[in-house]
C-alpha cells in the first residue's frame, strides 16, 4: 500500500486524476495542518499542490516515512526549505508543463514591439490613418537568461523566425552543439550577452544566485532599442532599475509576466508605463494548464511505483 498525503483543498476539480492512481493507494488530501497531521506520519508520497511551501514545511518533519516529494508547480523557490534540502527525499517539479505557451508570450511580446501593436489598436480606437514602419525580427539577437526548458521553448521559436540565439547558463557544454543556439554565454559575461542582445529573455528560476541578477550594472549595459521580457520570476530583475530605464527611455521597453510582488499594486508605475506589456502572471494559463501540472505528476506516480527513475528531479542545493 502507497500512501499519499495531497497538499491542496480537497474540493480542486485537478485531483480528479488521483482516483484512477493504480493501486493499492491511499490518498489524503487536506489544506490545513489539523486536517493532514493524522496522515503524516505514514505518507510515502507527498504532494505538495498549494502554490506555496508553508504547508509543506509544517509536514515535513512529521513524515518520517517520505520518499519522495513533488511541487506541482515548476518554481520550487517556495517550496524548499533546510529539512527537506538536506534530507535525501527527492523533490521533482512541473518544470516543462508550460514552456511551449510560454515560449508563445516571449514571441508575441516580441512581436508586440517590432510591429508596434499598441500603437496600431490605438489609432485603430482613433479611427485614425497614419503609417509607420515597423521592424523584422529576423536579423534581430535575442539572449535568453536561463536556457531550461522554458527558455530553450522560446529560442526555438525566435530561432524559427529568423533571429540569432544567445544563451546564458551554468553549464554552457549543454548548449554548444544546439542547432539554435548561436553563442552561450557563462554567468560571469552576462553583460556581455546583454550588450547584443535586442531581445532579453529572462527565464532564470528564482534562488540565492538569481535574485537581482538583472540589476543597474545589467540594465545599463542594454542596447537603446531592448525589449526585456520577463517569463521566470520577478525578483531576478531589479525592478527599481528597470522602471528607472523605461521611464527615462534609455531601453525600449518591457514585457513582463511576473513581479516581485503579485498581485501588483494598483499604484504600481508599471500600469501606467506606455513602453510596458503587463500580463498578470498568466502567461502559461492555458485551457486545462493545472490538469497538464497533474499529468505530470501521474506519470511520475507510475514512474515511482514501478522503481523507475523520477522526472524533473530537482537540484535541492541549486533552486531548480
Amino acid at each position: 500500500m502507497v500512501n499519499l498525503l495531497v497538499l491542496s483543498n480537497p474540493a480542486a476539480k485537478h485531483l480528479q486524476p488521483l482516483d484512477h492512481l493504480p493501486g493499492p493507494v491511499r490518498v489524503t488530501v487536506g489544506e490545513t495542518l489539523d486536517a493532514v497531521v493524522e496522515a503524516a506520519p505514514g505518507a510515502g508520497i507527498i504532494l505538495n499542490a498549494m502554490w506555496g511551501g508553508d504547508l509543506l514545511r509544517a509536514v515535513f518533519p512529521l513524515a518520517a516515512n517520505a520518499r519522495w516529494v513533488h511541487n506541482l508547480s515548476a518554481g520550487v523557490e517556495l517550496a524548499l526549505f533546510p529539512e527537506l534540502i538536506e534530507s535525501a527525499v527527492p523533490l521533482t517539479n512541473g518544470r516543462g508543463v508550460f514552456a511551449a505557451s510560454l515560449g508563445e508570450f516571449v514571441l508575441g511580446a516580441a512581436l508586440y514591439f517590432a510591429k508596434d501593436l499598441r500603437r496600431m489598436a490605438r489609432n485603430q480606437e482613433a479611427g485614425r490613418w497614419e503609417t509607420f514602419d515597423v521592424e523584422m525580427l529576423a536579423g534581430r539577437t535575442m539572449g535568453v537568461v536561463g536556457f531550461g526548458e522554458i527558455g530553450r521553448a522560446a529560442a526555438r521559436l525566435g530561432h524559427a523566425v529568423g533571429m540569432r540565439v544567445c544563451a546564458l547558463r551554468r553549464r554552457p557544454v549543454l548548449s554548444e552543439a544546439d542547432p539554435i543556439v548561436d553563442a552561450v554565454y557563462t554567468p560571469d559575461r552576462i553583460r556581455s550577452m546583454i550588450s547584443v542582445s535586442d531581445y532579453i529573455v529572462v527565464a532564470a528560476p528564482l534562488t540565492g544566485e538569481t535574485r537581482g541578477l538583472i540589476g543597474p550594472a545589467e540594465i545599463e549595459a542594454m542596447r537603446p532599442n531592448a525589449v526585456v521580457i520577463n517569463v521566470g520570476r520577478g525578483p531576478v530583475i531589479d525592478e527599481p532599475a528597470l522602471i528607472a530605464a523605461l521611464q527615462s527611455g534609455s531601453i525600449r521597453g518591457a514585457a513582463l509576466d511576473v513581479f516581485a510582488v503579485e498581485p501588483l499594486p494598483p499604484e504600481h508605475p508599471f500600469w501606467t508605463l506606455p513602453n510596458v506589456l503587463l500580463s498578470p502572471h498568466t502567461a502559461d494559463h492555458t485551457a486545462g494548464w493545472v490538469e497538464l501540472a497533474m499529468e505530470m505528476f501521474v506519470r511520475n506516480f507510475d514512474h515511482f511505483i514501478k522503481g523507475e527513475p523520477l522526472e524533473n528531479v530537482v537540484d535541492k542545493r541549486a533552486g531548480y
